[in-house]
């Protein structure tokens, strides 16, 4: 596929977005890459380390965020968008699911949207992206998770096929409002949207059999960087979540996802490297 001006060998190799959290209160790193200066050198930092896109996002989407304006957001991230686009050919991926930013942000020189939401939350966000031929990833989430716990012997149980199923009828219907509008197939990317709308055990299914997703026949992206899932299974603050989201890295080579969201670009290009030579040696 083609995001921006460079092409991208979905199929075969799995590459890695590079998060540019442009906010303050950003569950991992806000307040570091709110200002001009830090941003780009962190920017230029992560190019030279290996990001193939830049995911800049001005809101922060962490559990119980507070939302921000669509003005406020704008100014978060167009400045950003135009600069990185002015010092770097990288394509740059916008991380919202409000229209009105996603179309600020495209005329500032964003080449994707990043929305959480799947184009279910704006009705206008399809059309936007339509219309600019820009690229698009459709992340899986809704209100709360889906109610799936059992208790069958006297033990606690996922019922795994109803939530799957619902993680199904949901990008569903994500890809549909896309086709509708006029999205070509050749711009849609599909994200299982670990650590949102799902409770632990969920996350935790999500990666064990997030190869479902291919049914779809689109390429996949992994988004699992320092989340909570990694958190609660080690009992680690967000600042120490490098190994366990290395983890989900390799699972997402071996099940062939096409681009992992991650903050520590180094260390996840060489586990990728590893994880791709040891799945091809045959």
């Amino acid at each position: 596929m083609k995001i921006g001006n460079r092409e991208f060998d979905t199929a075969a190799h799995t590459y890695v977005m590079g998060i540019l959290n442009v906010t303050p209160d950003s569950f991992s790193d806000g307040g570091k890459w709110n200002h001009m200066d830090a941003a780009l050198k962190h920017t230029e930092q992560m190019i030279e380390e290996g990001a193939s896109v830049i995911d800049v996002g001005g809101e922060s989407t962490r559990p119980g965020y507070e939302p921000v304006s669509d003005e406020e957001e704008i100014a978060r991230i167009a400045p950003m968008i135009t600069h990185i686009k002015s010092r770097f050919d990288i394509p740059v991926s916008l991380d919202t699911y409000k229209s009105a930013v996603a179309e600020a942000g495209l005329r500032a020189g964003a080449d994707m949207i990043n929305d959480i939401w799947g184009l279910r939350h704006d009705d206008n966000m399809a059309r936007i992206i339509a219309d600019s031929g820009a690229a698009c990833c459709l992340m899986h989430n809704r209100d709360k998770a889906v109610d799936t716990g059992q208790v069958k012997n006297d033990k606690s149980c996922v019922d795994v096929s109803l939530f799957w199923e619902s993680v199904l009828v949901d990008l569903s219907k994500s890809v549909r409002i896309a086709e509708e509008a006029g999205i070509a197939r050749d711009k849609i990317i599909l994200d299982p949207g670990i650590g949102f709308g799902k409770t632990y055990e969920q996350n935790l299914q999500v990666l064990h059999d997030m190869e479902k997703l291919h049914t779809f026949g689109y390429p996949l992206l992994l988004g699992a960087s320092r989340k909570s899932v990694v958190g609660l299974t080690l009992d680690l603050p967000v600042n120490e979540r490098l190994e366990g989201t290395l983890v989900t890295t390799v699972l997402a080579v071996m099940k062939r996802y096409s681009f992992v969201r991650v903050h520590d670009i180094k260390e996840h290009v060489r586990a990728i490297r590893m994880a791709e030579a040891v799945r091809d040696c045959v």
